[in-house]
């Protein structure tokens, strides 16, 4: 029998204060349709006061134990993606499995900025495979806001807070068309840190520090790593593109989105695009996407799925599931 790690459950969720670009005009030398022209981003929302990187993670995780019918006593094993952890330690998965009441299990962060939420979503699969757990949460979760220059308007416009979190259960199966993960792949490339990346950090300056990026250059190799790296995943399941029933991108740049369906001859109506409505929440783009469009029908069970996602590092990875 064949362990695969089922996707049973989805979940989201968004700080209270939703930001326009009007609003962000007031605060910063910009425009709306500055911002709608360069990044297709109409809103993000803000974190307040009182929200955390863990408290969103964890209304993230309640709401995907409840779509899973499943009660966090269940849950052995959580792995969550973030770049703005509540504290430098402990990890904020330990948080977030204190405040659902499942302690004891496995529970650790892992950083890889945007790409985060895949990189966990791996180590996950890798782990409920090998029979370590037998059911985990895999979140990602951001309060980037907290890192942001607000005097620096080619970042701050960019960015939102938020988190979203999927329920993954190992299952036996031989069937050639039974639900899961299909394959992953991950990369990382150093040499291209200074070209996205926060100033600052505990060991370094001793203070959190602000993001910094060099656009333009992003954009190019987001384009080219996105792109090849989907058809490493295809060619591992021997698949074809037009076999994929939706895409779920790290919700970036608009024109990253559109660029990277191109060069895979992709049609637009399969891309879910959330980027107009939550701007890039990092380490939670790509879960509060597939929770966005699972919730509203368009991501249906048996439907194959293909995520994927580029962040600082540089990192970059593609999952394909089917639902």
């Amino acid at each position: 029998m064949t362990i695969r790690s089922v996707l049973t459950g989805t979940g989201s969720a968004l700080p209270k204060r939703a930001v326009s670009n009007a609003e962000m005009a007031q605060m910063v030398d910009t425009s709306d349709e500055w911002i709608v022209e360069r990044t297709g981003i109409r809103n993000r929302y803000i974190a307040g006061e009182g929200e955390t990187t863990s408290t969103l993670a964890t209304e993230a995780a309640r709401k995907a134990l409840i779509a899973a019918g499943l009660d966090a006593a269940k849950i052995d094993l959580i792995v969550l993606a973030t770049a703005t952890p509540d504290q430098t330690f402990p990890a904020t998965a330990t948080i977030v499995q204190h405040a659902l009441g499942c302690n004891g299990g496995i529970a650790f962060d892992v950083s890889a900025v945007c790409s985060g939420f895949l990189y966990a979503l791996g180590v996950a699969d890798s782990m409920l495979r090998t029979g370590m757990a037998k059911r985990a949460l895999v979140i990602g979760a951001e309060t980037f806001s907290r890192i942001l220059d607000w005097d620096d308007r080619t970042t701050c416009v960019l960015f939102g807070d938020g988190a979203g979190a999927v329920v993954l259960e190992a299952r036996d199966s031989d069937e050639a068309d039974a639900p899961g993960i299909l394959a992953t792949r991950l990369h990382a490339d150093g040499a291209h840190a200074c070209l996205l990346y926060v100033d600052g950090g505990p060991s370094t300056t001793g203070t959190v520090g602000k993001v910094r990026m060099k656009g333009r250059e992003v954009f190019r190799h987001a384009v080219t790593n996105l792109a090849d790296v989907l058809r490493e995943v295809l060619d591992d399941t021997g698949l074809t593109a037009d076999q994929i029933d939706w895409v779920v991108p790290h919700q970036a740049n608009a024109r990253i989105l559109d660029a990277t369906a191109r060069k895979l001859d992709l049609p637009p109506e399969k891309v879910v695009i959330t980027v107009d409505q939550h701007a890039n929440t990092s380490a939670a783009s790509v879960p509060l996407a597939l929770d966005t469009a699972i919730r509203d029908g368009r991501i249906q069970p048996g439907h194959m799925v293909m995520l994927e996602a580029m962040g600082g590092g540089f990192t970059w990875g593609a999952s394909l599931i089917r639902i």
